[in-house]
């Protein structure tokens, strides 16, 4: 049995708190709150019939889809829904209810993305709104998921459970994302604003290229937050300045609030190439974006009073010892730092969770008693809380759906032909990658995860990977080509977070047997990739250098 007796009893228990401290807080009803989100979706419904009678055009139908969580995929015949996985803690009841969507309407995947939320595919607009209205009876949202607004809050998704850890941010992710959605409807940003929350120095929720970053300490035995501020990916990417002060736990809603009046005072609403928070400190100044900044918190702290938690650092705790995982499970099993306890990692291909692998994953944790269910910021679905003898049916359950080895985990974002914007088809490159190494029969032990990107906006974080492509075309002679720029040497903690090495690029159908190249390197002279880097660069870049165009 789990140590929580009921379904993702810690995750219910504590979603149901922040939706009662939320009532309580504001005097928002929660059914009136829903109806104002419902209305919504009337006039949302009209416009999409508009969109799909050609009476309307793709970029006024996206000014108006985005904010609810809604895009048109490539061609404009199909919807793509995002629903907004509260820092990817999701409960049974909402895996049972995706699954529900997505068998109702005869899909063979839902699609886990690297923001932690799950998003639906080749949707009409009426099967779009249906969804939307089910999914808010049973708190669960799409609004805000796209558009200019404040995105899904990330989250470390070992939080709570991972050895050395700093302590449980996973309250505060919640409680900010709780805040958000308050006023989901209110904003009116340049664009979008993304805020992560870590809970070690390994800054496993990006918050060093965030716009807003928390990443849990322990400063002379107490517990704080180092903040950063104005980090993000894509275009111009930046590392995220860090603020000179630690952050007390309990006053992380009034840092929120504060980047936020800053962003909708200082930010750039006309054009949409600089609207980002980065491009702030860019224009006025490291010293003077600072300065702005904690004006703006000395106002908030002076006009309101926002709710906090105090943080708990856990004591010694006997950490699970007793399983050990196969080889090919390696990166699949990790051992909690509560005695006995496990948690399961199921990373589908590309992120692409069979509909079948749900319905099986819910057949075994209720017959289990329930589960602590995380999404990862790499396509990944966490089960923790498992004893050793629930760990190894997961994994026997799962073995055909599970990928195992880092490469095999690899990150890819949904690109084309989906992706309206995307350049590139980069599932089918993280494909062709994998069956190159199968079809020598290539050892992928040192290999890392590759990310790959469909364009340059970085949706897979190419820039921050051990390698990394990002799709685009380029006419090689006389004919345009689909090519892959890649990127080497990208890193994201809080000892050090630097982009990688733009290297080149690549013809698309060249890149598997780079790949191929790199692994037998890398077998030869049995080394992990970025040792092998640091090692020997000249023979990386050589080996690249035959592929390169």
């Amino acid at each position: 049995m789990i140590l929580s007796s009921c379904e993702s009893c810690f995750t219910l228990i504590l979603w149901q708190y922040c939706q009662l401290r939320y009532t309580m807080a504001t005097g928002v009803n929660m059914k009136e709150y829903n109806k104002i989100l419902k209305d919504e979706i009337a006039n949302f419904r009209k416009a999409g019939h508009q969109f799909m009678n050609k009476e309307i055009n793709t970029a006024e139908f996206k000014g108006i889809s985005g904010g609810m969580g809604v895009y048109a995929q490539r061609g404009g015949e199909k919807l793509m829904i995002r629903l907004r996985i509260p820092s990817g803690v999701l409960s049974l009841r909402h895996l049972k209810l995706i699954t529900e969507f997505a068998m109702q309407y005869k899909l063979d995947t839902v699609h886990l993305t690297s923001r932690q939320a799950i998003q639906l595919h080749d949707l009409g607009i009426d099967e779009v709104c249906d969804i939307m209205e089910a999914a808010i009876d049973h708190g669960l949202y799409s609004r805000g998921s796209g558009g200019n607004f404040p995105r899904n809050v990330a989250l470390s998704p070992l939080s709570g459970v991972e050895k050395d850890e700093a302590f449980d941010v996973t309250p505060y992710a919640l409680l900010v994302g709780r805040y958000l959605m308050k006023r989901i409807t209110e904003y009116r940003l340049p664009r979008k604003l993304k805020i992560a929350f870590s809970n070690s120095d390994r800054d496993t929720a990006n918050c060093t290229v965030n716009d807003i970053g928390f990443l849990a300490v322990v400063h002379n035995g107490s517990p704080y937050f180092k903040l950063y501020l104005a980090g993000g990916l894509g275009m111009n990417p930046c590392v995220a300045l860090p603020y000179e002060e630690l952050v007390q736990p309990g006053e992380v809603l009034y840092y929120v609030e504060a980047v936020i009046r800053l962003f909708t005072e200082e930010g750039d609403y006309k054009n949409k190439g600089k609207a980002r928070l980065r491009y702030i400190p860019a224009r006025m100044g490291t010293g003077a974006f600072m300065e702005c900044f904690n004006n703006h918190l000395a106002k908030v702290k002076e006009d309101l009073k926002l709710e906090e938690i105090n943080p708990v650092i856990a004591g010694d705790i006997n950490q699970s010892e007793g399983l050990k995982e196969k080889p090919e499970e390696t990166g699949c099993l990790i051992p909690q730092k509560q005695n006995g306890l496990y948690t399961v990692i199921l990373h589908p291909l590309c992120g692409m969770m069979p509909a079948k692998t749900l319905s099986k994953l819910i057949a075994f944790l209720d017959d289990y008693g329930g589960g602590d269910i995380r999404l990862g910021m790499s396509e990944s679905m966490y089960i923790r809380d498992l004893t050793a003898d629930g760990a190894k049916k997961l994994l026997a359950l799962t073995e055909d759906v599970r990928q195992v080895s880092k490469v095999q985990r690899s990150v890819s974002c949904v690109g084309v032909p989906t992706c309206q914007i995307g350049v590139e088809q980069s599932q089918d490159l993280c494909k062709s990658i994998l069956k190159g190494l199968e079809r020598g029969n290539i050892l992928d032990r040192y290999l890392p995860a590759v990310h790959i990107s469909g364009c340059n906006n970085s949706c897979a974080r190419h820039q921050v990977s051990e390698i990394g492509f990002a799709g685009s075309k380029k006419r090689i002679g006389g004919t345009l080509e689909d090519v892959f720029e890649l990127y080497v040497g990208g890193q994201c903690s809080r000892e050090k977070t630097e982009f990688g090495r733009a290297a080149g690029i690549m013809k698309k159908d060249h890149v598997p047997a780079f790949m191929v190249e790199v692994a037998e390197e890398l077998n030869q002279n049995k080394m992990y990739f970025t040792d092998y880097l640091a090692k020997c660069p000249a023979k990386f870049y050589e080996i690249a250098g035959k592929y390169l165009v």
